[in-house]
């Protein structure tokens, strides 16, 4: 008997649960396995029940901003204007929140959406002006940054976060569960459900794996493209808005640490960087892996400069793994 045929008939053996297991999900959670044993050796609290939910608090912010990167890498982009969208939806949402009751109620959908009016332009430049991803969204970054350093003065922002974002960001609605892993589960089951039963999330798909081909089947491209650009945007900014939360208020540059991470998440959950395949577990899976890594890093006393390799090499290598494989067609 072959060699072929024998591995062939061990895999029609295997559970077919476990046939369905996409390597890269299976490698990050085996990955995420030997973090915490890893981390087990530096600190006996490190797989303490109190310890993890903290992680896991802290992993939702990463999540939320990971899920809008996702649905852009689908589509075969990028999104670098990532770190001042979160700014700017933090000092927007925290600076409505200073006017009075009208504006403490109407702080954090101002601030999600001024998220998305920031990726309208990204998706516009994208889709109908034909602009590589790349150059837009640092274009926007840039311009956002401007216009947020012209609202401070460039100092600090003075307004707090209101109460609701707070409450949000650092609250527990459920005894024992904090409000963000829950509102990052409730935006990773919508994300899930409209990308596996809805149209749009086909099309983004269809998109990301050839997109003359999917707007030869009827697809309207550019607005799929444009809606994930604005999708993104706002989940962002929303990142943002429980960021200042849980800071209490905003601050400068303080999206910058999130933009790698962002990318190496999703990255690493086995979502092709050039579009048309990927699951949001794999992307559930890169965010706790980041996460981890990032506090045993912390815990290691490891430079921001050091980080910093460490994302672009894990980015580097998944792509030499798992990018250049023909997407599923």
């Amino acid at each position: 008997m072959s060699d072929t045929a024998t591995t062939g008939g061990a895999a029609s053996r295997m559970p077919r649960f476990l046939r369905k297991v996409d390597p890269a999900v299976a490698t990050s959670f085996a990955c995420i396995i030997a973090l915490l044993v890893f981390g087990s050796l530096y600190s006996t609290s490190f797989l303490s029940p109190e310890y993890l939910l903290q992680q896991l608090k802290v992993a939702s912010f990463l999540g939320v901003i990971a899920t809008g990167m996702m649905l852009v890498i689908l589509l075969g982009q990028i999104d670098l204007s990532v770190p001042w969208t979160v700014t700017t939806g933090a000092m927007m949402a925290s600076a409505a929140a200073a006017f009075g009751p009208a504006g403490i109620v109407l702080a954090i959908p101002f601030g999600i959406l001024c998220g998305i009016l920031i990726g309208l332009v990204n998706g516009i430049g994208v889709a109908y002006l034909r602009i590589p991803s790349m150059i837009i969204t640092l274009a926007t970054n840039a311009v956002a940054q401007g216009l947020m350093v012209v609202y401070t003065g460039g100092f600090s922002p003075q307004d707090s976060a209101s109460e609701a974002m707070r409450w949000l960001a650092t609250g527990s609605l459920v005894p024992g569960v904090p409000n963000a892993v829950v509102v990052w589960a409730l935006i990773g089951a919508v994300t899930v459900f409209v990308l596996t039963r809805t149209t749009f999330g086909r099309s983004v798909y269809a998109i990301g794996n050839r997109e003359r081909a999917a707007y030869l089947s009827g697809v309207d491209t550019r607005r799929i493209v444009m809606i994930a650009f604005a999708a993104a945007g706002g989940l962002s900014a929303f990142g943002g808005v429980l960021l200042a939360g849980y800071a209490s208020k905003a601050a400068q540059s303080m999206g910058d640490p999130y933009l790698l991470p962002s990318i190496a998440a999703v990255v690493l959950g086995g979502t092709s960087i050039l579009g048309g395949r990927g699951s949001y577990l794999g992307t559930v899976a890169g965010v706790i892996l980041i996460t981890l890594l990032q506090s045993i890093l912390s815990v290691m006393q490891m430079p921001e400069a050091g980080r910093q390799i460490i994302y672009g090499v894990v980015i580097v290598a998944m792509l030499l793994l798992y990018g250049r494989a023909p997407a599923s067609r």
